[in-house]
């Protein structure tokens, strides 16, 4: 396949907001002690070393358009913003496999994961606002879960609540692929139901012991955030997170229906087939992983994640607190992880991957948007390393191994 790169200059960062503008009284420091902010991460390089002549833009589409190749990656957004040293913005391959629509910068594409940094800022916002605490038991908000008056929201956004993951019930997964291909319309699961399969089963370990990456603690929060709200969790993002930060093309949907224009999305279906996974709705994501959005609101996001813009400095700090332990259990903290010194999210789910990250001290933000998911490979991880090997070789990208999918996929269970 031949990239195809059309260039656009980046949008600004977003304005940091006060939440003394945007809601009245002063808002509340979280349960617990605040730590120190982002872990420093040394002074950026400036960019690799260059031959006469040489041109990192240039180096950067080779890098892309190489790796698509090896892994048969359709089309994808690739975007790296170092102040200094690069400004990168670009669309490759396709948009639509059968028909040849090149890839945009305009395109809407399911971010996956990336959804829960979203859920997880709109807890901490209403944390600030006394209306819970991280240390409250998720019993106080959702009943019937085993050891529900141990797990606290803090574990569910940390990753160590012990729970079942929902997208290892065979059952479950076999009926969602079946009902997934029929329109946008099915597979309309409830956060409810995808909680009830998780409390079915028995925990995988005593609550806060250890770190396991399962997609049923994000959609605990999305249903925590309902509650304390009284509204749906789309309508409560769309006005606390998206709006303040203007992401207007940033969409919590509530079927499989996307905006104009959309990147088809090519999965891996039940059969072993390639097939296009586009209108699957992502209702059995949720919280967890349902977010539609683009480019340019995921750079601006990116960027406001990493630096809290929409939290008060203590409440950032809190969220970045370290766990003890090392690996990925260190890296992940509440909703968001660390990699090579980048912070943000990556996402997979039917069709789609992404990564979304920033070096919030430097103002540098990374964001590729993929239009397949198909396995081994997590295609937007792979081009995110490969770019970031280049332009800032002290800080390059890994995947975070746990952290990828947001939804089943047809291996899910065996």
């Amino acid at each position: 396949m031949t990239g195809r790169a059309a260039e656009s200059a980046p949008p600004p960062d977003p304005p940091r907001v006060s939440r003394r503008r945007l809601l009245a009284g002063t808002g509340a420091l979280l349960a617990g002690s605040a730590a120190a902010g982002c872990a420093a991460t040394g002074p950026l390089p400036t960019a690799s070393p260059r031959a006469p002549g040489d041109d990192l833009n240039a180096r950067l589409d080779a890098a892309v358009t190489g790796t698509m190749r090896q892994l048969g990656i359709p089309g994808a957004i690739v975007g790296l913003s170092v102040p200094g040293i690069v400004e990168y913005s670009r669309a490759f391959g396709v948009a639509d496999d059968v028909t040849g629509r090149p890839m945009t910068l305009a395109e809407h594409m399911r971010i996956g994961s990336v959804t829960k940094t979203f859920t997880g800022t709109a807890v901490l916002r209403l944390v600030e606002d006394r209306l819970l605490a991280l240390t409250d038991p998720i019993a106080r908000f959702v009943g019937g879960l085993p050891s529900g008056d141990q797990i606290t929201l803090r574990m569910l956004g940390d990753m160590r609540s012990g729970l079942y993951s929902y997208e290892q019930d065979p059952a479950f997964v076999a009926a969602m692929l079946a009902e997934l291909p029929q329109g946008p319309g099915a597979g309309a699961v409830t956060p409810a139901q995808l909680v009830d399969v998780s409390a079915a089963r028995p925990l995988s370990f005593p609550p806060g012991s250890r770190f396991e990456y399962v997609d049923v603690n994000a959609v605990l929060l999305g249903m925590v955030v309902e509650r304390v709200t009284g509204r749906p969790l789309g309508d409560h993002l769309r006005e606390h997170v998206f709006a303040p930060l203007r992401l207007s093309e940033s969409v919590y949907p509530v079927s499989g229906a996307l905006p104009e224009p959309y990147a088809h999305g090519y999965t891996r279906g039940a059969d072993g087939a390639v097939t296009d996974a586009s209108l699957w709705n992502p209702a059995w994501a949720g919280a967890a992983g349902a977010i539609v959005s683009t480019f340019a609101d995921m750079k601006t996001w990116a960027l406001a994640l990493g630096k809290g813009t929409l939290l008060d400095p203590q409440t950032q700090a809190v969220r970045l607190e370290r766990a003890p332990e090392s690996g990925p259990a260190a890296a992940y903290r509440f909703a968001i992880f660390e990699s090579g010194g980048w912070w943000g999210h990556n996402g997979s789910i039917p069709g789609y991957t992404s990564v979304v990250m920033s070096i919030p001290q430097r103002s540098a933000t990374l964001v590729v948007l993929a239009n397949t998911d198909v396995p081994p490979v997590h295609a937007a991880g792979a081009l995110a390393a490969a770019v970031t090997r280049l332009a800032t070789p002290d800080h390059v990208y890994a995947q975070l191994d746990g952290a990828r999918r947001a939804t089943p996929s047809p291996t899910a269970g065996r």
